[in-house]
């Protein structure tokens, strides 16, 4: 069960945040190439895809978290700090997708202008997202060997 667990975490992890990071870090420069080229429906059409992937993969994204406190409970590591330090930075991630960066797509989809916030927003935002994942691997304090 906990290699089940493990295993459809790392996926969802995988399949689900990987395409939110990606389609969220694409957004802020295809909306400037799409203010910069107006006449040019594939330029125009791109920022909406994008953000598109983004809201999807982020309501598909609740479950990374929701199979992560699953297997740390199965694993009986709910209370390291490693793992409640990515909890923190997981929340703090979901609090910037749903509280910047998807509000500041769509601010831009509507107006047309571009936000050089948000691109600073996307990339705290995938930040975030790396020192889980490199958290998740070196587990502190761990002794599975993995750092030594």
């Amino acid at each position: 069960m906990k290699a089940f667990l493990l295993s459809v975490h790392v996926l969802a992890a995988i399949l689900a945040i990987g395409p939110v990071a990606v389609a969220a870090s694409m957004f802020p420069p295809a909306a400037r190439a799409a203010h910069l080229m107006p006449d040019d429906p594939r330029k125009t059409a791109v920022p909406g895809v994008l953000n598109r992937i983004t809201r999807v993969y982020a309501v598909i994204g609740i479950f990374v978290p929701v199979f992560g406190i699953a297997t740390a409970a199965a694993f009986g590591v709910l209370g390291e700090a490693w793992l409640i330090i990515s909890m923190v930075l997981t929340a703090g991630a979901a609090v910037l997708l749903a509280g910047l960066v998807l509000p500041g797509q769509q601010r831009v989809l509507t107006s047309g202008t571009p936000d050089r916030r948000l691109a600073m927003s996307t990339g705290l935002f995938n930040l975030l997202w790396a020192v889980v994942v490199v958290l998740m691997i070196i587990r502190p304090g761990s002794t599975t060997g993995a750092v030594r």
